[in-house]
């Protein structure tokens, strides 16, 4: 009897022992789930890196993006894989250059089954979400014959039907996104699950925004815009990430960290910023860049001059601008990033009022930037210049960022790798090849570095015009180097220090004969390191 009750004793004493273990294992698990951090990634479209008041500009103010910057790291080095919206974006996801992932230019998909770092994310047990523009498939000409975009914007704009039919055929998740809320277009002639939200507040405007289509209103750079202020798509984005907010702040989502993806389509053109945003800034008030008048000097580029009379570069990329289009151009971009810039402190506002703020890293960014009245010229394209190729970025990450700012390079291909790496995410559990580094050094030391240069690829395929287009370029801390497949024996070499405005062309300075060597040989091995290596060898059974 004592031997039975001491079995029963042992049975019971082990199974509390169990219960006690999975409940600290539980308890645990639940801690280090709080203690993972969250991601706020806030990226918008063409915007320059100096259109900022904490970057020196005289006349725009951004408060808000002013107080990010005064709370983590602000780049002033920051520079895109590629200067074009699709390319680009597919690099930060994936972490490869444009010729790796296949998104080598506008109008090619990224490729379904290219890894990306959201993927890992949702593997890793992240709550991800795509909220605002992705631009991972072409939006609208297509330039693989037969290929289907998920982002259509003609499937989703034109009638209700064929958005219901977009909406149902979406695949979830999407491109490692389980919540996935579209805005299709640029400027006010926008689409997508922004049309659901224009349906219960203003369905009017849907068929206001269709005939702007229609109109091809897109191709313009800039207009006046009869959508309220209150339905247009920043405001849509804004109200729904900080829905995502409340919600997450709720605990709809349980302990799971999550990945906020939050994308504004603006400034990129066309510029027509609503309401009060619309007369914010004079275009009177403008100061016209140093280099403004040196249109003359590109328009005898071997390369470039004869591309400016391409028709649809003069409307669509390398534009052609006077004196006074390039005022109107950058008043109405002032007064897009202004409504952006309110739309981010609300977010900023509800992440601190969530009480997520402290366990959150908050990352800003554009997708490029913009030429915007310098060298004569709007718009982007490619070109010698630096304004597309540089692109704001800031870092705020809880316990990690030392305060300032940092002049140190870094490419949007650092994007992806960082975030995996202060998420503590396996580099086995990484997308493979990743080409990015891990700038968290110059986070915690504005004055490190991590780079000896940025390499930059840009390819433009126009059938219609006959026109391919390659171009490369490279930036180290002093030099800016730029090589055109269509005029061998040219380059462009500029000064970073000496002649930020980048109009003394040292390319046959015999002063800088050495460096321009030295410029072209790493051009060549980044360019190297950049190449694909796909498909992939497989061993043979």
């Amino acid at each position: 009897m004592l031997y039975n009750l001491n079995i029963r004793n042992y049975f019971k004493n082990i199974t509390l022992i169990r219960f006690l273990s999975l409940l600290c294992i539980n308890y645990f698990y639940l801690i280090i789930m709080k203690e993972r951090m969250n991601v706020l990634f806030i990226i918008c479209d063409q915007h320059r890196a100096d259109h900022m008041s904490c970057a020196g500009n005289p006349v725009l103010k951004t408060p808000n993006l002013d107080k990010l910057a005064n709370e983590g790291v602000r780049f002033t080095s920051a520079f895109v894989a590629n200067p074009i919206c699709m390319p680009n974006r597919s690099s930060i996801f994936t972490g490869l250059y444009p010729n790796m992932h296949g998104a080598r230019t506008a109008g090619m998909n990224l490729p379904m089954n290219v890894p990306t770092f959201t993927e890992t994310l949702l593997d890793n047990d992240y709550h991800t979400v795509q909220i605002g523009k992705i631009h991972l498939q072409f939006m609208l000409k297509n330039l693989i014959e037969g290929a289907k975009s998920f982002e259509s914007a003609s499937h989703w704009m034109r009638t209700d039907e064929g958005r219901a039919k977009m909406k149902k055929e979406l695949p979830i998740p999407y491109y490692g996104f389980q919540e996935v809320e579209l805005v299709i277009g640029h400027g006010d002639v926008c689409t997508g699950h922004y049309f659901d939200w224009l349906e219960k507040k203003a369905p009017e405007l849907i068929e206001v925004i269709r005939k702007k289509s229609r109109q091809r209103m897109y191709t313009k750079p800039m207009y006046d815009t009869e959508i309220p202020e209150e339905y247009y798509p920043t405001s849509y984005i804004t109200e729904r990430s900080i829905a995502f907010l409340e919600r997450y702040g709720n605990g709809d989502y349980g302990e799971k960290p999550f990945f906020l993806n939050v994308s504004y389509p603006d400034p990129h053109h066309p510029v027509c910023p609503p309401g009060k945003y619309k007369d914010l800034y004079r275009p009177e008030d403008i100061e016209l860049p140093g280099n403004f008048n040196n249109l003359e000097n590109l328009k005898n580029h071997p390369s470039l001059g004869p591309r400016l009379n391409i028709p649809f570069f003069r409307a669509m990329i390398l534009r052609i601008a006077d004196e006074e289009e390039v005022r109107k151009f950058t008043a109405g971009t002032y007064g897009s990033i202004a409504m952006i810039d309110d739309g981010i402190g609300q977010i900023l506002n509800a992440l601190e009022e969530s009480g997520l703020a402290d366990n959150t890293i908050v990352i800003y960014t554009a997708d490029h930037g913009e030429n915007m009245g310098e060298h004569g010229l709007i718009l982007k394209g490619p070109a010698p210049c630096k304004g597309p190729l540089n692109v704001p970025m800031i870092w705020k990450v809880p316990g990690v960022t030392e305060i300032g700012v940092s002049d140190s390079l870094v490419s949007s291909l650092d994007i992806s790798k960082t975030i995996l790496t202060l998420l503590k995410i396996n580099k086995k559990m990484h997308p493979p090849d990743m080409l990015g580094v891990d700038i968290t050094p110059v986070l915690s030391d504005p004055n490190a570095k991590v780079r000896e240069s940025c390499f930059i690829e840009h390819d433009e395929e126009l059938d219609s015009f006959n026109l391919k287009v390659r171009v490369r370029h490279l930036v180290t801390d002093e030099y800016k180097l730029t090589i055109d497949e269509s005029v061998p024996g040219y380059g462009d070499l500029y000064d970073r220090k000496k002649d930020p405005l980048e109009i003394n062309n040292l390319w046959y300075d015999d002063n800088y004969k050495d460096i321009r060597y030295q410029l072209i040989e790493k051009l060549l091995f980044e360019n190297l390191k950049a190449q694909s290596r796909y498909p992939k060898r497989e061993a043979l059974s």
